[in-house]
């Protein structure tokens, strides 16, 4: 078991240890879960669900409907156009 003292900055901010960060693979832009049990708080590295996110873009996105083949490039320019 690892185990590290870590002092709350003035901003009730906590530096994650390089120790930990390395073997979770952590870097700067990495997604944590904070979770509170009983009177610990759990730090778990947020893991990558590619189906989850595919459906999440699914859903949020606009049906491109159907397009004849021949309009595909204007289609997709027009599109590209409104983004900018």
């Amino acid at each position: 078991m690892i185990e590290e003292e870590m002092k709350v900055g003035p901003r009730g901010q906590v530096v994650i240890p390089r120790i930990f960060r390395n073997a979770l693979k952590i870097s700067p832009g990495s997604k944590v879960i904070l979770r509170l049990e009983n009177d610990r708080v759990v730090v778990e590295k947020r893991t990558f669900d590619a189906a989850a996110e595919f459906e999440r873009i699914a859903k949020g996105g606009r049906s491109i409907g159907r397009v004849p083949p021949h309009m595909y490039e204007a289609e997709l320019e027009k599109r590209s156009s409104r983004r900018r």
